[in-house]
């Protein structure tokens, strides 16, 4: 259990002006252990990669709410109004990306890629600052990689070694987000001691520096 930590050392892992990811989809597969410790310590300054600001009262929504956040890229704000508050008044600032194009971008890190190309976007405030590259007579946006400092991702069954497993849709943003920072959290539901069936692996530890125990 080497990469088991405790949740203060990894939340040490964060520090003042970090660019964080952090898994789920709302309240789905979202780890929150860490953050509530984040909180506690008063981390700020940060950028924050995620599918959404999730609501005012939970995880990464008590980030927006406590004004930790200087930057957040995501694809939805409607659930936590706070974000929309601090955007207009330009306490933070908000980079609204398509989901899909947001996922592919987190992917093409993970995978070592110089960017994307996709018509998501074309015609609109998307393109803005953007270069569209025309390929076989259809115009496309570059979107290039996005990476972080460090990954705060959710698994349900954790093993010793770092395998990680899903239950349903858990896994979301979870499994892209595991291969696209330098460091790589897994809160696990539930930590299983020996190996995970192979069959059951949908991250493989590799991926994984640190493991810390998280809540149901």
């Amino acid at each position: 259990m080497k990469k088991l930590v405790s949740v203060d050392f990894a939340a040490s892992l964060i520090k003042d002006g970090s660019s964080l990811m952090t898994g789920g989809f709302l309240k789905c597969g979202s780890p929150k252990e860490v953050i509530e410790k984040l909180l506690e310590n008063g981390t700020k300054n940060l950028t924050l990669i995620a599918n959404d600001t999730s609501f005012p009262d939970f995880e990464r929504g008590k980030l927006v709410v406590n004004k930790r956040i200087k930057k957040a890229i995501v694809s939805h704000i409607g659930t936590n109004p706070e974000t929309g508050k601090q955007m207009h008044s330009g306490e933070m600032e908000v980079v609204l990306v398509p989901q899909g194009t947001l996922a592919e971008r987190i992917r093409a890190a993970g995978a070592g890629l110089g960017g994307i190309l996709t018509p998501t976007g074309i015609g609109t405030v998307v393109q803005e600052g953007k270069e569209v590259i025309e390929v076989d007579g259809k115009k496309y946006l570059l979107e290039k990689p996005l990476r972080a400092d460090v990954a705060l991702i959710y698994g349900t069954k954790v093993d010793s070694f770092g395998n990680v497993s899903f239950h349903g849709s858990t896994r979301n943003f979870n499994t892209i987000m595991a291969t696209a920072a330098d460091t790589v959290i897994v809160e696990a539901e539930e930590i299983i001691d020996g190996c995970l069936d192979p069959n059951e692996v949908v991250i493989p530890g590799i991926f994984v520096d640190y493991i810390v125990k998280g809540g149901r």
